[in-house]
């Protein structure tokens, strides 16, 4: 079977093994053929971009860029779309949905023509639960109006955890077309059993470094605790304001920015030279990098986004926060005070790993896509 993937991630296409590399080097094991259509990335003068890039060997997962900027985006899904269709004869086509929802506008012209099956996918809701900046509370005012429309024209809404289902339920999308497929795929081979560097930090913070992320908070509890130590590993526009946060406080000497790292196996051994590792984001969808940590054994701080409140029992597993300095200290504090609670939560967390395993959950969402192909009823 062949699988049309409409995507706004181009990270592979910019040499970085990140989430997606790793979906993409599993999922198409269950495809004869995967072509992703993403947006533009900057080019040589000399290439016009309108030339496929394959990332995997013999041309099982084919990226289209776009040529132009996101504002034609949606014209280039369109018609890149039917042209790939018309040579490669796909069975269906997946959309991974965000505003300004340029995705799905070119999907829904592509499958309106050649009445082809898709799934919409929402990994996250902009700004849910809680928005950090103007532009997210805009996000999340517009995917209320235009995501209950949207969902009409796809066969099926994919979410990644429980939370997210129940709001687009409450707001208007048909409970039936809504399906869990997780999308945090944990890798044993790489977590389990792995031993652990030498602790040189006591708290881990891993993330892309953007406002809703919290990390300015963490470095606010950070300055209140003497002698504690910080890694901070992502790369993002916050990040030269987090370093002069840190500067300004008096810690920049216990607070270490290491940026982008190049592959999941050095993310996770930077983790593992902490004690604990903190999730502090405002609005997520997982996070991954917070179920990875718990699999590899360490505690978790956790504020209640994304899948967290379904897999972290506060005082078992991991602590949760409602993500102020005040608080953030105050759980920090108990985790560094008591080294055999922490040996315990880390132990509790690693069951995270067979709920997450990678393989597994990756050929359940093959199988939802590829059951989108059996004859149904048309969309509600």
């Amino acid at each position: 079977m062949r699988l049309l993937m409409i995507s706004g991630d181009r990270s592979i296409l910019q040499r970085k093994q990140g989430a997606f590399w790793y979906t993409l080097q599993e999922l198409r094991k269950h495809w004869d053929r995967i072509d992703v259509i993403c947006p533009r990335i900057p080019r040589p003068k000399n290439d016009n971009g309108d030339s496929p890039s394959e990332v995997f060997p013999n041309g099982t997962v084919v990226f289209h860029p776009c040529p132009w900027g996101l504002f034609w985006q949606s014209l280039w899904i369109a018609r890149k779309g039917r042209e790939l269709l018309e040579e490669h004869h796909h069975d269906v086509m997946t959309v991974h949905e965000y505003p300004p929802f340029y995705n799905g506008v070119g999907a829904a012209r592509i499958a309106r023509t050649l009445r082809l099956p898709y799934a919409l996918e929402i990994h996250h809701l902009v700004g849910y639960p809680h928005p950090a900046t103007p532009s997210e509370w805009i996000g999340r005012m517009l995917s209320r109006l235009y995501l209950p429309h949207d969902a009409k024209r796809a066969r099926a809404v994919r979410v990644v955890n429980e939370t997210t289902g129940e709001q687009l339920v409450r707001w208007g999308i048909p409970r039936e077309k809504i399906h869990v497929v997780s999308s945090f795929y944990l890798d044993p081979t790489v977590l389990r059993g792995k031993i652990r560097p030498p602790v040189i930090y006591d708290v881990a913070f891993c993330a892309r470094l953007v406002p809703n992320k919290g990390l300015k908070n963490l470095i606010r509890a950070i300055a209140k605790i003497p002698q504690a130590r910080l890694l901070v590993i992502g790369d993002g526009p916050q990040r030269l304001k987090c370093e002069k946060l840190a500067a300004a406080l008096g810690i920049e000497n216990r607070t270490a920015f290491l940026g982008w790292l190049p592959t999941f196996e050095a993310v996770i051994s930077a983790i593992g030279t902490a004690r604990m590792f903190v999730v502090n984001s405002l609005s997520e969808g997982g996070p991954r990098t917070g179920l990875e940590a718990m699999a590899y054994g360490m505690p978790v701080i956790t504020t209640r986004v994304g899948v967290m409140p379904e897999v972290v029992q506060d005082g078992v597993n991991g602590l949760f926060t409602d993500g102020t300095p005040d608080d953030l200290e105050r759980k920090i504090r108990t985790l560094l005070a008591d080294e055999a609670l922490c040996d315990r939560m880390g132990k509790a967390a690693t069951s995270v790993l067979d709920r997450f395993e990678r393989t597994k959950l990756i050929a359940e969402y093959a199988e939802f896509l590829q059951s989108l192909v059996q004859p149904s009823s048309p969309p509600a």
